[in-house]
């Protein structure tokens, strides 16, 4: 009965060790299995941040090639903009250097301003490069041709000054001649005397005009010449238009050339309609012709 009852205990302590070791592994395999399930949570969790991070960068890459693209795109248009306004200036350059019949070599709106200096090697960079390096050059090309632009301003606003200033031409848009400059028998008296200008005939009423830009120093009556306007220049020179039916302008005005001043009559000592006209210098009276012929 005690053998029995001996045997019937270690069979029970087997069996409660067995459990324990039963238990024990299933509690350890849980664990590890938890243990899995949590690292691949984790695992997960951060394959989806790393996907997120990814998308947001592509996203944030898609942006910014659109906005490159767009801002290449506006640079393309100013580009297109700037030598279409290159092209016009060229085109204004070379009709105002034959207007003024200037040198061509000195005004070339077809050459590239010159340039120097040493480049390294250029970098391999992004397409944008190639429009700087086109918008530096158009830059230089358009400070040249304003520079060029000026000085043929300069030059041409200062012929024209200088032409409106110079005496030339007839004081008459038609006409012809009546009497020249220098000794002639006097129409009145018939002797020899010295006519100290150039007569123009034409029909009463015509214009009298201007010779030359300049400020009128007297407009009035004068013994023998009749209505008279005369006009001081400048280098001392003063013109004189007499015989006028009628004056047109006041002391003071300022005249330009080609511009009315009187309208041609016979008042004075005078035989018919005409302009008596004179170029003096400092006092000096000097013979009209040259003038008449430079222009």
């Amino acid at each position: 009965m005690a053998e029995n009852h001996h045997n019937s205990g270690s069979k029970g302590r087997v069996v409660l060790v067995a459990a324990l070791v039963v238990l024990v592994l299933g509690v350890a395999w849980g664990a590890y299995r938890l243990g899995s399930y949590r690292a691949q949570d984790q695992h997960q969790l951060e394959a989806a941040k790393l996907q997120r991070k990814l998308a947001d960068e592509k996203a944030q890459l898609a942006r910014l090639k659109s906005r490159m693209e767009d801002e290449m795109d506006a640079l393309a248009l100013r580009l297109g903009s700037l030598q279409a306004h290159m092209l016009r200036l060229d085109a204004v350059g070379e009709r105002l250097v034959k207007k003024g019949k200037l040198d061509p070599s000195e005004f070339d709106f077809n050459r590239e301003p010159p340039v120097g200096g040493v480049d390294g090697e250029p970098p391999r960079q992004l397409q944008s490069i190639d429009f700087s390096k086109e918008l530096e050059r158009l830059d230089r090309t358009l400070k040249d041709r304003e520079h060029k632009l000026q000085l043929l301003e300069d030059l041409l606003m200062q012929r024209e000054l200088d032409e409106q200033v110079r005496i030339s031409g007839q004081p008459v848009k038609k006409g012809w001649i009546s009497s020249v400059y220098g000794y002639r028998t006097d129409p009145f008296t018939g002797r020899k005397r010295f006519h100290r200008g150039i007569d123009f005939a034409g029909k009463k009423g015509d214009e009298v005009l201007a010779v030359a830009a300049g400020v009128v120093i007297f407009s009035g009556w004068e013994n023998g010449y009749g209505n008279v306007v005369e006009i001081r220049h400048p280098d001392g020179y003063i013109t004189h238009y007499a015989h006028n039916s009628e004056n047109l302008v006041n002391v003071g005005d300022r005249v330009e050339k080609g511009e009315p001043i009187a309208l041609m009559g016979s008042t004075g000592r005078s035989s018919g309609p005409h302009v008596h006209f004179e170029v003096r210098r400092n006092g000096k009276i000097i013979n009209p012709a040259r003038f008449i012929s430079q222009g």
